[in-house]
C-alpha cells in the first residue's frame, strides 16, 4: 500500500476531494459556549457562517487532542500504510502540529513504521494545495522521503495573499499578529494580508473588495512564474469574484477550498485569498 498523506481540518480540501485523494483529515474542533463541533464533520462552512453570524457565543477553537492523532495513525499502519506523511496548520497559529509530531514518535516506535509531521507554515489552500499534490504522488508510488522533500520544497514556495472584510475576528481570536498595524482603521478599509512562516502580515488597506481582490491579483502576479494556483473563500460570491482575479494571471487549472469552521472563526464572513505555488527556483 502506498505511503498515506494526513492532515487537519485547517487544510480546507472538500471530503469528496480528500476521498479521491485518500487524503485522511484530521479534525480540529470549534466551540460556541457549550457546544462543540468537530470541523468539518459536524458542522460544515455554511452553516458555520450562519451561526457566526447569529449565535450570541464568539466561537473557540481547539486543537486535535493526542489520543485521536494515535488512533488515525494506528489505524492507517494496521490498514498497510507503509509510511505516513503528515502536514498540519502553521505552528505559530496552532499547536496542532505539536501534538501531532510528539504522537507520531510513539506511535513509529511502537508500530515500527515512519511517521513525518511537517509544518506547512500556512494554513487553508495553502495547506491543502500542498496535500493533494503530494497525495496524488503518493498514488503513484513514491517514497516518504520523496514526499518529504517535495514537501519542504513546497511549503517554501508557498504563498497565500488574502482580503478579510474586517479584522474584528482576528482580534477577536488573538491571531492579529503583524497585522495590528490595521487595527483602529476605518471600516470600510478593507485589510490586505499574508500567512507568511506562520504569521499573520500586514500588506496594505484598500478601500473597496473589489479593489482589495485586485490587488491580490497584481501581487500574486508580481511573485514571478507559478506552478499552481487556488483560491480559498468564506462563500461562494467571493470565490467567484476571486476566480475571475486568478483567470487573469493564470491559464491553468484553478481549485477552490472553501473556509471551513476554524480557519472561518478567525477570518470571518467575506474573506477570500489566492494560494500561489512559484515555479522551483522561485524565491
Amino acid at each position: 500500500m502506498a505511503v498515506r498523506i494526513v492532515v487537519d481540518s485547517t487544510a480546507d480540501i472538500p471530503p469528496e476531494r480528500a476521498r479521491a485523494l485518500g487524503i485522511t483529515v484530521v479534525p480540529l474542533t470549534v466551540h460556541f459556549g457549550d457546544e462543540v463541533y468537530r470541523d468539518g464533520v459536524d458542522l460544515d462552512g455554511p452553516a458555520f457562517y450562519r451561526k457566526l453570524v447569529n449565535d450570541p457565543h464568539m466561537p473557540t477553537t481547539s486543537t486535535p487532542s493526542s489520543g485521536l492523532f494515535d488512533e488515525v495513525y494506528r489505524n492507517l499502519i494496521s490498514e498497510g500504510a507503509t509510511g505516513i506523511l503528515a502536514l498540519h496548520i502553521g505552528s505559530e497559529l496552532s499547536a496542532t502540529y505539536s501534538v501531532s509530531i510528539s504522537t507520531a514518535e510513539v506511535v513509529a516506535k511502537d508500530m515500527g513504521v515512519s511517521i513525518a509531521v511537517l509544518d506547512s507554515r500556512t494554513v487553508s489552500g495553502g495547506l491543502g494545495l500542498i496535500a493533494e499534490i503530494l497525495a496524488q504522488e503518493a498514488r503513484n508510488g513514491a517514497s516518504l522521503d520523496q514526499l518529504k522533500t517535495h514537501a519542504e520544497s513546497l511549503i517554501t514556495r508557498t504563498r497565500v495573499v488574502a482580503v478579510l472584510d474586517t479584522l474584528e475576528y482576528l482580534k477577536r481570536g488573538g491571531r492579529i499578529g503583524g497585522a495590528k498595524a490595521f487595527l483602529g482603521t476605518l471600516l470600510s478599509v478593507k485589510p490586505l494580508l499574508e500567512v507568511r512562516d506562520s504569521k499573520v502580515v500586514a500588506l496594505e488597506q484598500v478601500r473597496t473588495r473589489s479593489k482589495a481582490q485586485e490587488r491580490i491579483g497584481q501581487i500574486i502576479a508580481d511573485l514571478g512564474p507559478l506552478e499552481a494556483l487556488a483560491i480559498a473563500a468564506s462563500d461562494e460570491a467571493t470565490g467567484e469574484q476571486l476566480r475571475n482575479v486568478a483567470r487573469a494571471i493564470w491559464k491553468g487549472d484553478v481549485e477552490l477550498f472553501s473556509l471551513g469552521p476554524v480557519v472561518g472563526t478567525h477570518a470571518g464572513p467575506g474573506a477570500g485569498a489566492l494560494v500561489a505555488i512559484l515555479q522551483g527556483g522561485t524565491s
